[in-house]
């Protein structure tokens, strides 16, 4: 049996569901499908990054600011004013991986002077082209030179602040949304995202989840903790022949840019672009699968006006607001 996907019984708009760009009739062998946002609904990450990469545009890295009263500092101030530029950058940002969000805010205040670092004019002209860099969406500037003093803090410190945005999320939303899910996991998945999966798997494509969150490992280098416990809440399965075969992202040693992630494992898997879907809410896993020729689903919902503009403009063959369209089905076709 071999699964396609086509769009030629479809017409342009149906339901909930927009196809901007078509795709015709493909083989359909894989898919790699973002989590948070895109079937999950556990973390409400974008006023907690806000609120830490606002933390360190405007007050640096003081001693003491991933300390236990920080935390707790944080969480009581999630959401409770606008913050005009964090707020937009986690928008325009959505998919990067968390480390460069973390990066931006550390290069944006340095930038600014709030982290103070003695580097010559040129280093400062550097720095702040990859802010804006960030910001339209790179994530790798290994050919830049830069001073070591710059380097050596982004190692020390990029790390070390996601923790401590991991932590505060875990404080303001997270762990009691991770109790909720496990007690209802269909409050806390987005519409229809189990049966479409369901669909794809048993079509004979392999689903993958890609992320651009650390994912810890335990001793036999199996994930464990963060955004795996959030997958196994809201109740998808995962490892070889399961309904999504395995989850990649970065680790605490390695930024891994979810366009890396997906190129690598086709290179590793020998897989055709072609034949690959990619499903996401996030611009690099959309503008990554248009650029390897891969159809591209954007899950977005009807009020994010300023992603379906982004989106749009990056190439996605079809933005959708959830997969509860019954012709939705008609998409992908058993032959």
């Amino acid at each position: 049996m071999t699964l396609w996907i086509d769009d030629a019984s479809l017409p342009d708009a149906f339901d909930n569901v927009r196809i901007l760009r078509r795709f015709g009739r493909r083989k359909l062998t894989h898919v790699f499908h973002d989590v948070d946002g895109t079937h999950s609904l556990i973390r409400d990450w974008p006023p907690v990054m806000s609120r830490v990469l606002h933390e360190v545009v405007a007050g640096g890295l003081p001693d003491g600011y991933d300390a236990d009263s920080s935390v707790a500092r944080l969480v009581g101030r999630v959401g409770v004013e606008p913050l005009e530029e964090t707020d937009r950058f986690c928008v325009e940002s959505a998919g990067l991986s968390a480390l460069t969000q973390m990066e931006w805010a550390i290069r944006r205040g340095i930038e600014r002077g709030s982290v103070a670092l003695d580097l010559p004019d040129e280093a400062r002209a550097a720095n702040a082209k990859i802010v804006r860099a960030i910001w339209d969406g790179r994530e790798r500037f290994d050919d830049v030179p830069e001073p070591e003093s710059l380097r050596s803090l982004l190692r020390e410190h990029t790390p070390r602040l996601f923790r401590l945005y991991e932590r505060v999320l875990n404080g303001a939303c997270r762990d009691r949304n991770l109790a909720a899910a496990r007690r209802d996991p269909l409050r806390w998945r987005v519409p229809g995202a189990m049966e479409f999966m369901e669909r794809l798997h048993a079509g004979g494509a392999k689903n993958y989840f890609i992320t651009g969150a650390v994912i810890p490992q335990n001793a036999a280098g199996a994930p464990e903790g963060g955004m795996f416990d959030e997958i196994l809440a809201v109740g998808f399965r995962v490892g070889p022949g399961e309904l999504v075969e395995a989850l990649h992202g970065s680790t605490w040693s390695e930024k891994i840019p979810k366009d890396e992630v997906m190129r690598r494992l086709c290179r590793q898997e020998n897989i055709d672009p072609s034949g690959v879907l990619v499903v996401g809410d996030g611009r690099s896993e959309i503008s990554a699968g248009v650029e390897m020729g891969a159809v591209a689903i954007s899950r977005l919902p009807v009020g994010a006006a300023r992603q379906r503009q982004l989106h749009e403009a990056l190439g996605t063959h079809v933005i959708l607001a959830d997969y509860t369209s019954p012709r939705l089905r008609e998409m992908f076709v058993r032959e």
